[in-house]
């Protein structure tokens, strides 16, 4: 499926988005707070884990262009990680530095967490930010999620919301 939220266009990743993703992916200072992708063949493994999770759940990151230039700009929406499973549904977003401060995390956040309001099948939705990524979490805040604990092994703070509450 494909959306248009104000400043951003949500589309499933192709295979050619591949190597514009790993130059933000496998930077390793725009990936600071996470894990930085180690080769453009990781990230064509990555891309096509989640598009098998697409399949099996109806959830997937969206490759994200900002929707004036159609550049690409990042990736994330909603999931069921494949390399970490057990948590549920989860709302995630890796952003291009070119990107940041822009706002579109948030407005991916809250268009996420809508959609998944429209659904009605699912009462949570979780999140993930490192303690040191203040403007992650403060997205997250902003969107409704609140802090639930942190994750010693994971060195991550976990964020829900709950979807049965209005936006």
């Amino acid at each position: 499926m494909i959306f248009d939220t104000e400043s951003l266009h949500l589309r499933p990743p192709c295979s050619s988005d591949a190597l514009l993703l790993f130059r933000f992916l496998g930077d390793a200072q725009a990936m600071r707070f996470t894990q930085a992708h180690p080769s453009l063949d990781h990230t064509d493994r990555y891309l096509e884990a989640h598009e098998l999770n697409r399949q099996r759940v109806g959830y997937a990151p969206w490759t994200i262009l900002e929707k004036s230039s159609r550049t690409i700009v990042g990736f994330g929406g909603l999931y069921e990680d494949p390399f970490d499973p057990g948590w549920g549904l989860e709302v995630g977003y890796y952003f291009a530095p070119s990107a940041w401060g822009k706002g579109y995390a948030t407005e991916l956040v809250r268009f996420s967490l809508a959609l998944l309001r429209q659904d009605r099948a699912l009462s949570v939705v979780r999140a993930f930010a490192h303690p040191e990524n203040t403007a992650s979490r403060r997205v997250l805040l902003k969107a409704g999620f609140t802090e639930e604990r942190f994750i010693p092994f994971m060195n991550r703070h976990l964020y829900r919301a709950d979807l049965s509450g209005s936006p």
